[in-house]
């Protein structure tokens, strides 16, 4: 399997550039990055800003388009291999001949556009690695490329077995789901405040797998990819406790579609917080429309197990 660490800076700027990324829905890069062909749709795509790993997921597909950019280079060397600077003066140094500058070459050049679209699959993974971890986890650690190899495996392995003891198999589900054997692609997100707020006049301040819990503690999930469908659907969410959000997200909590019971992972039922919820009722009525959804989050999540 073929994994990316890509970076998402602050403000949407790399190297200069101004790209509208969204990490947990879409990645942008152009024909002038090194490796800018090779990335493709059913690799990993792991987002960082430098400092920390941000997320990570699946690409689903990837938009392919054209556009301008202005290309800086080097008045000594001609090479473009030069980058503005935040504190030392000259601003410029171009990184092959070692040169300094104020003012490089610039000229404007068509370049061919890429755009990865890889929400169904996303795993917040924020601050659980720090970017020299991930830079030693990449196949060649000293690389300055925005589109860097990773060894998947090492970091798969520090993902599961480190501190956090995140499971990956979201990673798994959404790659068959790209290959064809399953249509559903389903992802869990928090809702924005007017969706929540819609599900709190729905069914009040209570958690859909506990029952009434304080309004503060609860977070709206989505039960459906918002990005195929690109709009809230009335009944294609629940309102789940913070602490249940993230389990649903990962699969390590589904919903059994013939029964409507709870159904716990065995790696979550070792805890006592949780493994009390399994095969019980959820706590709400639902629709057909609930249950649809909630059936593509088990085909998801429960199907490769059955």
């Amino acid at each position: 399997m073929s994994a990316w660490l890509v970076i998402a800076a602050e403000e949407h700027k790399r190297a200069g550039d101004r790209y509208d990324d969204d990490p947990s829905r879409h990645y942008s890069w152009d024909d002038r990055v090194p490796n800018a062909t090779a990335v493709k749709v059913g690799d990993v795509i792991v987002l960082w800003d430098k400092e920390a790993l941000i997320g990570l997921s699946v690409i689903q597909s990837i938009e392919v388009g054209s556009g301008e950019k202005d290309l800086k280079s080097c008045p000594f060397c001609g090479r473009a291999d030069v980058a503005a600077r935040k504190t030392m003066k000259p601003e410029y140094k171009c990184w092959k001949c070692k040169k300094e500058f104020d003012h490089p070459l610039s000229r404007r050049v068509t370049v061919k556009t890429f755009r990865s679209h890889h929400e169904a699959g996303w795993t917040d993974l924020r601050g659980s690695m720090s970017g020299a971890e991930l830079r030693q986890l990449c196949e060649e650690p000293k690389s300055q490329l925005s589109l860097r190899r990773l060894r998947w495996s090492d970091f798969r392995t520090r993902i599961e077995q480190g501190q956090t003891k995140t499971p990956l198999t979201i990673v798994d589900n959404t790659r068959e789901i790209i290959g064809g054997h399953r249509k559903a692609i389903v992802r869990v997100r928090r809702g924005q405040s007017e969706f929540r707020r819609k599900l709190l006049d729905t069914f009040g301040a209570v958690c859909a797998f506990t029952g009434p819990s304080h309004e503060q503690t609860l977070e709206a999930a989505h039960l459906y990819s918002y990005a195929a469908n690109g709009r809230h659907h009335k009944d294609g969410g629940l309102l789940l406790r913070s602490d249940l959000h993230r389990p649903f997200d990962l699969g390590l909590i589904a919903v059994e579609p013939r029964t409507g019971t709870i159904d716990i992972s065995a790696e979550l039922a070792k805890f006592p917080a949780y493994s009390g919820l399994q095969g019980k009722p959820l706590s709400i009525e639902i629709t057909a429309d609930h249950l649809k959804w909630l059936a593509e989050h088990w085909n998801v999540h429960r199907s490769r197990t059955e």
